[in-house]
């Protein structure tokens, strides 16, 4: 057995096929560390939720091993297995008053009455709906039994809690609310918990560590910062945060950086060489809106491209520019809404600059 006693579960080679052909996973090699937040992240199709139903036993693995607390399960039927699931249409009991939901997975155990009466109270306080035991959960708001949700997953004081989408049914403000009271949640009991999502900024929000999943295989694992900052290829780079895109060919290289002559007829800028081939082969440029400046002064930056105002579109904190640039006709420069921002007016032609090191120099287009 492989792993350590800092993780609390392990896939092993796993490999996942509903027909016998197509792997919807692919050979996954992952440790969740005990008491981190792991997310899950990546489009539908992309296998974040087979992985996540195979941990939670709904699922057996075509191939490989999964292992909780040192100890293979993939033959250890779900109500076995000792983990909370919270999904994202709650799947309370319509029956029960809110206390009999949460004291059902109580009952199961075969706890005593006055321990399952304060568990259940216990719980309850700790999602602020102290209070709602005796209210079934057709008197709840969609945030109010998304927590009654939670709890239940918790009452048991399982080491270990799964999450699927289950803040894709709340509108906005209270999804936003409900990422930060699961964070607190989870930061104030040190449970580890594995959560699935295909929204970026969920993920960002709440993880310790991230797994950007696409067709079947981890294409980067890494705390949100370094995802957002430091993405391994135009994946994941397209698909954390807002992204800009100029594709190109090398011309020269050395250990760290790249010169990339830019398709388009946009001259050669220098980036940091991340994942790319080779001299005479394409390469993504990718760089963050927010790291590209408009008619940069002096030598403020290290590489200058013409670019032709398209949009502007006023956001309060910033006004969101999209120019032409080298081809590229959705590129995307974040303009700080302060005092003395750059006044402009669509139509201009500009010059438009960044730094090498926040351009990283991917792997090629695949048009």
């Amino acid at each position: 057995m492989t792993g350590s006693a800092d993780n609390i579960v392990v896939f092993e080679g796993v490999q996942k096929s509903y027909d016998g052909e197509t792997l919807v996973v692919k050979d996954l090699n992952l440790d969740v560390d005990r008491g981190e937040f792991l997310t899950m992240l990546g489009p539908s199709g992309s296998g974040k939720t087979t992985v996540l139903m195979m941990l939670a036993g709904f699922e057996v693995p075509t191939h490989g091993q999964i292992l909780l607390n040192g100890t293979p399960i993939n033959n250890t039927p779900p109500h076995k297995r000792g983990i909370g699931m919270v999904f994202q249409n709650y799947a309370l009991f319509p029956h029960m008053t809110v206390g009999e939901n949460l004291a059902f997975p109580l009952e199961v155990r075969k706890m005593g009455k006055a321990e399952i009466e304060d568990r259940v109270n216990k719980a309850l306080d700790m999602v602020r709906l102290g209070g709602f035991a005796n209210r079934r959960p057709a008197q709840l708001s969609g945030g109010q039994q998304q927590r009654v949700a939670v709890a239940r997953a918790l009452v048991f004081e399982p080491e270990l809690v799964l999450m699927d989408e289950p803040l894709g049914a709340l509108d906005k403000n209270l999804r936003e609310e409900m990422q930060y009271e699961i964070k607190h949640i989870h930061e104030n009991l040190g449970v580890s918990m594995v959560y699935v999502t295909h929204d970026q900024s969920e993920a960002l929000t709440m993880s310790n560590r991230v797994a950007v999943f696409e067709d079947g295989v981890i294409q980067q694992l890494a705390p949100p910062d370094v995802l957002y900052e430091q993405p391994d290829n135009a994946f994941v780079a397209g698909f954390i945060g807002e992204n800009n895109k100029l594709y190109g060919k090398i011309v020269s290289e050395d250990d760290v950086n790249c010169k990339v002559e830019l398709e388009g007829g946009g001259g050669t800028v220098a980036a940091m060489k991340v994942n790319a081939s080779g001299v005479g082969t394409r390469t993504t440029l990718s760089m963050r809106p927010e790291r590209v400046t408009i008619n940069p002064e002096g030598n403020a930056s290290e590489n200058t491209c013409s670019a032709k105002v398209e949009e502007l579109i006023y956001l309060g904190d910033h006004i969101r520019t999209r120019v032409s640039v080298s081809g590229n006709s959705d590129f995307i420069v974040k303009i700080p809404n302060s005092h003395g921002h750059v006044i402009l007016q669509e139509g201009t032609e500009v010059t438009i600059g960044w730094q090498t090191d926040d351009c990283r120099a991917l792997d090629a287009p695949n048009v």
